[in-house]
């Protein structure tokens, strides 16, 4: 039989209450904590705290705290990723982040849903999708990424914008629901 963590890690329905699941996400707490306590000039200590809350981020991680997650383990960060100041990253299933991908204040990045049946939902279990975005994105202040999105390479996501479809590669795209505006040429690319 499957423990939660698996059912949770393979996107079935999952008790998110389950013992393992809650010392994981205190552990989590507690070295987000740290994190968002610590000074700009403590760059050692934080990058040791990013090693451990997000062991799966590739070289030049630049997070401004705060920055919040439910377990970073299932983070998965090319190179020099940025996060702006008061980004989430609702991590139950995995990300994945391609290399020199910024994210502006306030970026909400959500795998974690809940069952539409309301007899399903009020058993209290719940269920996430994993997200995907590509390398050279850049995703604008206040943009939220909805459970299962998938977004291409080098596209840019306005701000505000509430991303519950996938977005193809080298788009702008935009607006709530986010949907595309155009394609990006390559001399705005090279900009």
């Amino acid at each position: 039989m499957k423990t939660e963590k698996e059912k949770m890690l393979a996107g079935e329905l999952y008790d998110a209450l389950d013992a393992q699941l809650s010392e994981d996400r205190l552990k989590a707490r507690l070295l987000i904590k740290e994190l968002n306590d610590s000074r700009e000039d403590q760059t050692t200590e934080r990058l040791r705290l990013l090693k451990e809350l997000i062991p799966n981020a590739g070289e030049g991680l630049w997070l401004q705290p705060p920055f919040y997650c439910d377990y970073g383990y299932n983070i998965k960060l090319g190179e020099k990723v940025f996060f702006n100041f008061n980004c989430v990253v609702l991590d139950v299933a995995q990300v994945t982040i391609g290399s020199r991908t910024l994210f502006g204040p306030n970026v909400q990045i959500y795998t974690a849903t809940h069952p539409i049946d309301h007899k399903v939902r009020a058993s209290g279990l719940e269920f996430a999708k994993p997200i995907t975005i590509g390398e050279d994105v850049w995703v604008g202040g206040s943009a939220v990424i909805c459970p299962g999105v998938n977004i291409g390479d080098r596209s840019v996501i306005g701000a505000g914008s509430v991303v519950t479809l996938d977005i193809p590669a080298d788009v702008f795209a935009a607006g709530n629901p986010c949907k595309v505006i155009r394609h990006l040429t390559e001399e705005e690319q090279a900009k």
